[in-house]
């Protein structure tokens, strides 16, 4: 009995150290509370393979990148016909096509030799450039005029390796803005005798305009048997009355000297003070810029 009671007591021990038992897990507690150090320790193996993956989006590409590619966007922007954030605006719309597939990928890439098809209409390849120039005296655009007057074109060399023209015609003494492009269909619309952009010129007479004459100008008159409409004219604040002020739509600097031809005044200086919104405002003389988009835009929509 003794030794059931021993061993009872031993059993009663093991039954009673059930609570104490209950607290075996603790060690196992330890090891989990243990865990975190271990993923302290790894996480420089973590940071090392997240460096990896982080780097994966920088490798090249698996498909060799061909040479002159370009994104989709900026194809389209590059071509004139709008903006990059408009043209993704087209793409999603599913409005542009590749070599005749509808694209609405962002970040296609165009080949040399892709179509691309714009709204119905194919887009050439060639980025299309525009630069205003604040021409200085005795430059000409004419290419016959011998070499006595030197060319505009020499005053934006460097600027683009684009073959561009002039928009408009500006003789020696002609000072002021002057656009140069290769987007031919921009250079036609300004030519056109119905193109109703404004341009401001400030006018040299040899003597003080008449307010009567001022006055005939202002109405508008005929020459040579097409009809000029001036939108304003006026002298200039600060000035002599023989610096006149002109606006009017035509981009043609023999119209200007011929309004005040036709009222016997000798032009002694035409400069152009603004071209379709755009102005000479941080443009010195004998200088150039590029464009900016927005400009660009607005030049198309005028």
């Amino acid at each position: 009995m003794n030794n059931k009671e021993g061993n009872n007591k031993r059993g009663g021990s093991r039954t009673t150290s059930s609570r104490p038992s209950s607290n075996k897990p603790k060690p196992a507690m330890q090891k989990r509370a243990q865990g975190p150090k271990k993923v302290k320790i790894n996480t420089k193996v973590a940071e090392v393979a997240s460096d990896k993956v982080e780097k994966k989006p920088n490798q090249a590409p698996k498909r060799p990148k061909v040479k002159d590619e370009i994104r989709l966007n900026k194809y389209i922007a590059n071509s004139g016909a709008c903006s990059r954030r408009d043209a993704d605006i087209y793409i999603q719309s599913g409005n542009v096509k590749v070599n005749g597939i509808p694209v609405v990928e962002m970040g296609y890439m165009v080949k040399p030799g892709d179509v691309v098809n714009f709204d119905g209409n194919v887009l050439t390849p060639e980025k299309k450039e525009y630069i205003l120039l604040n021409k200085p005296k005795n430059f000409t655009t004419a290419l016959d005029e011998g070499q006595e007057f030197r060319n505009v074109l020499e005053l934006i060399k460097g600027s683009t390796t684009s073959k561009v023209g002039a928009v408009g015609r500006m003789d020696k003494n002609t000072t002021g803005l002057l656009l140069f492009t290769n987007d031919t269909d921009m250079i036609r619309k300004f030519t056109l005798p119905t193109n109703k952009s404004s341009k401001i010129y400030q006018v040299s007479l040899d003597k003080n305009l008449k307010f009567e004459d001022l006055e005939k100008i202002n109405k508008g008159l005929v020459l040579d048997g097409h009809r000029v409409y001036v939108e304003d004219v006026s002298y200039i604040e600060g000035e002599s009355k023989s610096e006149i002020g002109l606006k009017l739509r035509s981009s043609n600097v023999k119209v200007v000297r011929s309004i005040f031809e036709h009222f016997s005044y000798d032009v002694l200086r035409i400069d152009r003070v603004a071209f379709a919104g755009l102005t000479k405002k941080n443009l010195p003389r004998g200088n150039w810029r590029m464009l900016t988009e927005q400009e660009i835009i607005n030049l198309k929509n005028s």
